[in-house]
């Protein structure tokens, strides 16, 4: 009588040798997409548009890495974008971190974040948080601590 020792039928038909992963849950994973991730809920589409161009600036790696400020007088909003680090690479892009302070609708946020430019010199979101001790923070409130925003 033959004996395999190797294979499904070792292990009573059943083959451990098969793999696999978990996948995400899709609510979960469309969160996290940087084709979703915004500066701040406050901006509308206008002080988004310039906002992201001020962004551009900034964070241009030939660029002076100088303190970028925009502004849309039609609503009121504005803010300033200012590089932090060097720019890098990441799959094929040219990155860099920032940090900035938006004000819009009443609120002021102080964000942290990370872009990267593609190919065709557009810039994308892939990191944005907003420091808690200023956002939804209104004008004319005392911020938390006592400290001016």
């Amino acid at each position: 009588m033959a004996v395999p020792v190797t294979g499904p039928a070792m292990w009573g038909g059943v083959d451990h040798d098969v793999t696999g992963s978990i996948a995400r849950s899709p609510g979960r994973l469309a969160a996290l997409t940087p084709q979703n991730l915004k500066l701040s809920k406050s901006l509308d589409a206008e002080d988004s548009r310039r906002a992201m161009a001020a962004l551009g600036t900034a964070l241009d790696p030939q660029g002076s890495g100088q303190t970028v400020n925009w502004d849309n007088p039609a609503s009121g909003a504005h803010g300033a974008f200012h590089p932090t680090g060097s720019p890098y690479p990441l799959d094929g892009r040219i990155c860099r971190a920032f940090v900035a302070n938006i004000e819009a609708a009443g609120d002021s946020e102080r964000i942290e974040g990370s872009a990267c430019r593609d190919k065709t010199a557009e810039w994308s979101l892939i990191r944005v948080k907003a420091d808690s001790k200023t956002a939804g923070s209104h004008r004319g409130e005392k911020p938390p601590y006592g400290k001016k925003v």
